[in-house]
């Protein structure tokens, strides 16, 4: 058990030793506890090793109501914001995944901190004590692109930045996609594929989404790609699933979609059919967010799915905003659920 000083002195930043890390609770008329500073948001940062780790929060005040969200790392989201009324706290468990750099693996956008920040945000956050305990639960690795990643500057945003507000305590999102990357690249980057290879234990997932950047890739090496990161997912003891990926924003006549949207890349090849492909050659299961992300942008139309993307803000239909990348990781959630990927009891 930590003393008193122990305790105060890991807050503050010095290395984690004793397997656990504990906030002081906040005195009565604070919003936060000793080692955080701000009000809104309020930013804490603990020394640790990178590695997996359950975080425990109250969120609340004992003096007023209160209005508080999470965030941890690169704007990874934890917790969606809850309200607390005056003198009523709320505990809630995540498990956090720290890497260095945090954000994207290759240090694009910059490399963050080391150790492990958490902000909390929120129209009128408080937070009354924080605990880190170091874990290694099963973890949910993520291998993609710039529309998966842990994006460092808003509005900007991966749907893999957001997937984590949706899963209860015990599934780690460890988050490996990087901007600009295609099937080739994240399988020759030591920072991307193998790094995830090299963690990857029995019990873990690992999905897989690419083809943005893969406009120039012939059919066979892209399958090539594929079942390699398939085949060396399942020698590990993980589990492999692909994710086709989502669209761009690009409409043709009547409403429709066009084939760059729904990535037919500039060789004529069908990226999204060759994806399933592999996994019915492999058995592999997937995860159609091609077709899911396409019937949505459609329903939207031209004008309301604009909201989606950064198509406002950057005049860019590929990349999303904060609401967009929560409503892809809503369908990626919903199919991994319905292929038993995640199981409903790990989804808050």
């Amino acid at each position: 058990m930590l003393d008193r000083t122990t305790v105060l002195r890991s807050v503050l930043g010095v290395a984690l030793t004793a397997g656990v890390l504990v906030a002081l609770p906040a005195g009565s008329a604070s919003s936060a506890p000793p080692g955080c500073t701000g009000t809104g948001p309020i930013t804490c940062h603990f020394t640790v090793s990178p590695g997996h780790y359950d975080v425990s929060v109250r969120l609340g005040s004992p003096v007023r109501a209160a209005n508080t969200g999470l965030l941890a790392e690169a704007r990874r989201r934890m917790l969606s914001a809850v309200d607390t009324a005056a003198g009523r706290l709320t505990e809630q468990v995540v498990t956090v995944n720290v890497r260095q750099p945090e954000g994207q693996p290759t240090g694009q956008g910059g490399t963050g901190t080391p150790g492990l920040t958490l902000v909390f945000d929120g129209r009128s956050p408080a937070v009354e004590a924080v605990t880190i305990s170091p874990v290694r639960p099963p973890a949910l690795f993520l291998v993609g692109d710039s529309t998966v990643c842990d994006q460092p500057s808003a509005p900007y945003t991966g749907w893999g930045q957001m997937l984590p507000r949706s899963l209860r305590q015990g599934l780690s999102v460890a988050n490996y996609a990087d901007s600009g990357e295609s099937s080739g690249s994240v399988l020759s980057n030591a920072a991307l594929f193998p790094a995830v290879r090299s963690q990857t234990r029995a019990g873990d997932t690992v999905m897989i989404q690419v083809g943005h950047n893969d406009k120039r890739t012939s059919a066979s090496s892209f399958r090539a790609n594929l079942t390699r990161m398939v085949r060396d997912v399942r020698a590990t003891g993980g589990t492999p699933v692909l994710v086709t990926p989502p669209v761009r924003r690009l409409f043709g006549s009547g409403g429709k979609l066009t084939g760059t949207a729904r990535h037919v890349n500039e060789l004529g090849v069908n990226l999204p059919a060759e994806m399933k492909a592999v996994a019915t050659a492999q058995s592999t299961a997937l995860i159609d967010l091609t077709s899911a992300s396409a019937a949505l942008v459609e329903q939207l139309g031209t004008a309301a799915s604009e909201r989606l993307y950064l198509t406002r803000e950057a005049g860019d239909n590929t990349h999303f905003s904060s609401y967009g990348a929560e409503m892809m990781s809503n369908l990626v959630l919903t199919e991994a659920v319905r292929l038993n990927v995640i199981r409903s009891a790990q989804v808050r």
